[in-house]
């Protein structure tokens, strides 16, 4: 599937990057920030604050606090066990759960429905079944409405998400069972997380040109950093959770309040024979771009209704089975489970330290505000360095440095060195990140990118779901968690090492050209043609010269 000329002509007249796309950005990005808003609002909505066993002859007033010792045993670090209690005072006591009664530290949460429903101990695992339904809805949303967004439109789909994650936010502050409420939050993850996000990344990277779309993919990274941070700040001012719930919801506003603003994208109306109409859109976007439109494509225009239908219908045999067609090679099928495999890494880190910054120590809103800000320094390193260094080096020591300093969290104590280390794996992994998905069009070829980014994303969402499950696993070793994510990452930075470059070359267009593309292109073979040419003086006679 070749590129139309026409259309990259039209294209060409607008330029990579001029006021006119950095407006239409500046509007595509809002859904990376409310996703990022919508992604982790159940942090602080759902809360599992310090918890024990409700002792009455404490807990009324009776003894004082020092006295608990009596009543609760120790757990394996030394400290009051959260779930267990003794049944009576005496040599013959034995140990008991909580039978549902709970003291909660209300210190920095006074409202949660983790309180409410006591969704801790024996029933945590329905605290993080909760998350994971939300990913799940991400995945399926992001896979459903990316494909109506092909046929349908991509600005139709923007804003029908934008008000549908709007009415399932606000009701997901009122649902009084957790069965409703996780059905609530399945379809606010699908359209709020999902949906939106993706559709709006794609208005960007269809509008901007080749030299900007690591800047402009990079923003959306960037700005999704911005929506978790105010998270954090808005759930320090507003304790109550259903207030701070409709809150973030409300932020959607934002995205149904400039539909006249947005533009549909050029490639797919032209890619939908709607020819006229992107024209239209190209031309208003030169004037904005102060440059002059020279409308000489009445050819196109004038394309008879049968060769149009005929070309259609060839572009949709050609795409037909696209991720069958990417496993039938054997190049494109290893690079596709490598870069799968990387996408489920990255997000597995990713979301582990977001979602496990509560057991560092320390003020919750403060850290998980700073989790949000670590990811800055990590974007800004993509920025200055990926069209240097290349993507293939930097995506792996980026993804090896935050899986390592995961696994050196897991052997240490609690303290500022702990949070300090934390927030270094963050910056790490958002740059990794950020990354993977440029890195990932540009490795695949036109027929099959986006079932590479579908899987990808899949793979993404996969790990997304898993993450608070394994979270949970700190029940049989504390540091189990944090060493499954080191590994894992650790593992997925080694593979990345054996995908091709693609700094400076032209990405591949049909299935041959991505068979053949970085063909024995790894990054071990660089290094020993570095070292080799080093060492051959006839070489170096050669380069000298």
């Amino acid at each position: 599937m070749d590129t139309d000329p026409v259309l990259e002509d039209v294209m060409r007249q607008l330029g990579d990057f001029g006021p006119y796309q950095l407006r239409q950005h500046l509007l595509h990005v809002l859904t990376s920030f409310l996703a990022g808003i919508h992604m982790l609002s159940l942090h602080f909505v759902a809360p599992t604050p310090e918890h024990r066993c409700y002792i009455e002859q404490v807990d009324s007033g009776g003894e004082s606090l020092d006295s608990l010792h009596k009543y609760i045993p120790l757990d394996s670090n030394g400290q009051l066990d959260a779930c267990l209690k003794y049944d009576g005072i005496g040599a013959n006591h034995t140990v008991v759960s909580c039978d549902g009664h709970y003291f909660y530290n209300t210190t920095y949460y006074t409202s949660s429905r983790v309180i409410d429903w006591d969704l801790v101990c024996d029933r945590r695992w329905m605290r993080a079944l909760l998350q994971s339904v939300y990913m799940f809805g991400v995945g399926l949303g992001a896979y459903i409405l990316g494909s109506m967004a092909d046929t349908m439109g991509r600005k139709p789909i923007l804003y029908l998400s934008g008000i549908f994650q709007l009415i399932f936010g606000i009701i997901c502050a009122f649902m009084p069972y957790y069965s409703l409420l996780a059905v609530s939050l399945f379809f606010y993850g699908a359209f709020g997380s999902g949906g939106a996000y993706v559709t709006g990344f794609v208005l960007s990277m269809e509008l901007v040109g080749a030299s900007k779309r690591t800047v402009c993919g990079t923003a959306f990274s960037f700005t999704f950093a911005l929506g978790v941070m105010l998270v954090a700040l808005w759930a320090f001012l507003i304790p109550n959770f259903q207030v701070l719930q409709i809150v973030y919801a409300a932020h959607s506003l934002l995205l149904i309040a400039h539909w006249c603003l947005v533009d549909e994208s050029i490639r797919w109306l032209w890619g939908q024979n709607r020819k006229l109409e992107a024209l239209e859109i190209a031309e208003k976007a030169v004037q904005v771009n102060g440059k002059y439109f020279v409308n000489h494509y009445q050819d196109a225009l004038s394309e008879t209704p049968e060769v149009a239908t005929s070309a259609a219908t060839t572009d949709k045999e050609e795409a037909k089975g696209g991720m069958l067609n990417m496993f039938r090679h054997p190049n494109l099928r290893y690079r596709a489970l490598n870069v799968a495999y990387n996408w489920f890494a990255n997000s597995l880190v990713y979301y582990g330290l977001s979602f496990n910054t509560g057991t560092l120590p320390g003020n919750p809103f403060f850290i998980f505000f700073l989790n949000g800000l670590a990811e800055l320094p990590g974007y800004a390193i993509v920025i200055g360095l990926v069209d240097k260094t290349g993507r293939r080096s930097l995506s792996s020591l980026l993804l090896f440095v935050g899986g390592f300093s995961c696994v050196v969290i897991a052997y240490m104590s609690k303290g500022a060195l702990v949070t300090t280390i934390a927030m270094i794996a963050k910056i790490a992994v958002s740059g990794s990140f950020a990354i993977i998905y440029n890195y990932t069009a540009e490795l695949f070829p036109t027929v099959v990118r986006n079932s590479a980014v579908g899987l990808s994303s899949i793979a993404a969402r996969t790990s997304g779901m898993l993450t608070p499950q394994i979270i949970l696993l700190d029940s049989i070793g504390k540091e189990l968690p944090s060493v499954i994510f080191g590994v894992v990452a650790m593992l997925a930075a080694f593979f990345a090492l054996f995908l091709p470059e693609t700094l400076n070359k032209e990405m591949p267009q049909t299935l041959e050209d991505g068979e053949n593309f970085g063909r024995g292109d790894t990054a071990f073979r660089t290094m020993w043609r570095f070292i080799t040419r080093r060492k051959d003086p006839v070489d170096s006679i050669t380069r000298l010269r």
